[in-house]
């Protein structure tokens, strides 16, 4: 990562920040054109990105929304100048409610000069086999080097967020208005192994959970009607726990099963469908969770979730990679 912030007396105080992300640049330049893409990283650490809107061509206009973890909603708008597919986008930014109306930055209760409307720049360039993507913010005279220090956090810890999804291997799909998420993630190994390594209580504290994290397995009773329970511990020992009962095992094929955070309560329990396919000698898993309530998803999406299970499934698939050289 390489960030560029020239102070005031360069006479240019732009920001400008760079990231070289590994994924193709067509990849990258859809996470900033589609809708679904964009709610899974839009917004700093701890923001979920319910509703966006976007009508990509030049004159189009986009509304995105922001969540804070206290549940205040952020919207911002604008309109597209310039289009270039995979190598640059020109838009406007502006402060807006929730109708795309723009509003003055005192709206959201900030102080200073800010402007109206801003043009922002995305260049998405091939570097090395990867993606770097630049963006430049204009000089935004009138506001304190504080509130510009916070917007370059802002934009950091959202480039984070999209660094990590694009960087997964792993799809994590959440889209507006939709109270699920959908994981899917194929490996190389057949499907009765992929299907093994998910279901062996031994196995479990191997993988499940980002790296780092320690898990164990206080219950896994695997039959329709058994249940399990997950208790996990963070590097510095703070404690998380889960359950849920299997309604459904189709061995190779399926699980069903309820799945609840009781860290965050017992309201927020979903159902959790895993289905497994093989092709040519490969195993695509699909993981679909259902929630109670968009609001239920975004306050799970807001803790982390998206890049916590993208190391976890990367975890599963590092063991399957051993378990199969256990088996030669």
């Amino acid at each position: 990562m390489a960030i560029r912030k020239e102070g005031p007396l360069s006479g240019d105080r732009k920001i400008v920040i760079s990231r070289t992300i590994d994924a193709p640049r067509d990849v990258v330049f859809r996470a900033w054109t589609e809708p679904d893409r964009v709610s899974r990283w839009w917004g700093p650490k701890g923001f979920t990105s319910p509703i966006n809107k976007i009508d990509l061509r030049v004159g189009g206009k986009y509304l995105t929304s922001m969540r804070s973890p206290d549940g205040h909603m952020f919207w911002s708008t604008g309109v597209y100048k310039e289009i270039v597919p995979n190598e640059r986008l020109v838009l406007t930014d502006s402060f807006a409610d929730e109708k795309g109306n723009i509003v003055p930055a005192s709206y959201y209760g900030m102080t200073g000069e800010f402007p109206l409307e801003s043009t922002i720049v995305i260049t998405f360039e091939e570097h090395e086999g990867k993606t770097r993507m630049t963006m430049t913010y204009p000089d935004i005279k009138g506001i304190a080097d504080e509130h510009r220090k916070n917007m370059m956090q802002g934009w950091n810890e959202q480039f984070d967020k999209l660094e990590a999804d694009l960087s997964c291997g792993t799809d994590v799909k959440a889209e507006p208005g939709k109270p699920e998420i959908v994981i899917t993630r194929t490996f190389d190994a057949p499907r009765d192994v992929v299907f093994r390594t998910f279901m062996d209580p031994k196995l479990i504290p191997e993988w499940w959970g980002p790296r780092g994290y320690t898990t164990m397995v206080d219950r896994m009773d695997v039959k329709p009607g058994g249940s399990f329970r997950y208790v996990q511990k963070d590097p510095k020992g703070k404690e998380f726990v889960f359950n849920g009962k299997y309604a459904e095992i189709v061995p190779e094929k399926r699980v069903v099963s309820t799945f609840i955070y009781e860290t965050m309560g017992h309201g927020h329990e979903v159902t959790e469908t895993v289905t497994f396919e093989e092709v040519g000698g490969r195993t695509t898993m699909v993981d679909r969770s259902l929630f109670g309530s968009v609001e239920a998803r975004d306050e799970l999406l807001s803790t982390g979730m998206s890049e916590g299970a993208c190391d976890s499934i990367n975890r599963f698939s590092d063991l399957i990679g051993s378990v199969r050289k256990r088996q030669k």
